[in-house]
C-alpha cells in the first residue's frame, strides 16, 4: 500500500523559512516522479514542485520560484521541501504525491502569520 507521510509545517512569520519532510513506503519511491501540491483554505490544489527520479530535474510554480528548493533521498524513501522568505499566500495544507491531483497523505500545514 502507497504511503506518503508529510511533516515539517508550522507556524512562522513572513520572511521565515520552514523544511517539510515526507516519508515514503509501500512503493519504489526512487522509480517516480514525486511532487509537492497544497491546498490554501478553500481552494483548490495547487502544483508547488517536481522532481524526477534521479533527483536532477526539478521543477517549481511561478509562485514559489527562487524560494522554494525541492530534494530527496532515494536511499531514505524521503522527500524534502526547503521554503524560504515564506509569504502568507503560502498559508495552507502541504501534500507530496505521485499523482499531483490525488494526494494520498494527511498533509502538514504550513501557517504564514505575523
Amino acid at each position: 500500500e502507497v504511503q506518503l507521510a508529510e511533516s515539517g509545517g508550522g507556524l512562522v512569520q513572513p520572511g521565515g523559512s520552514l523544511r517539510l519532510s515526507c516519508a515514503a513506503s509501500g512503493f519504489t519511491f526512487s522509480a517516480y516522479n514525486i511532487y509537492w501540491v497544497r491546498q490554501a483554505p478553500g481552494k483548490g490544489l495547487e502544483w508547488v514542485s517536481r522532481m524526477d527520479p534521479a533527483g536532477g530535474i526539478r521543477y517549481f510554480a511561478d509562485s514559489v520560484k527562487g524560494r522554494f528548493t525541492i530534494s530527496r533521498d532515494n536511499a531514505k524513501n524521503t522527500l524534502y521541501l526547503q521554503m524560504n522568505s515564506l509569504k502568507t499566500e503560502d498559508t495552507g495544507v502541504y501534500y507530496c504525491a505521485t499523482d499531483p491531483n490525488h494526494p494520498r497523505g494527511q498533509g502538514t500545514q504550513v501557517t504564514v502569520s505575523s
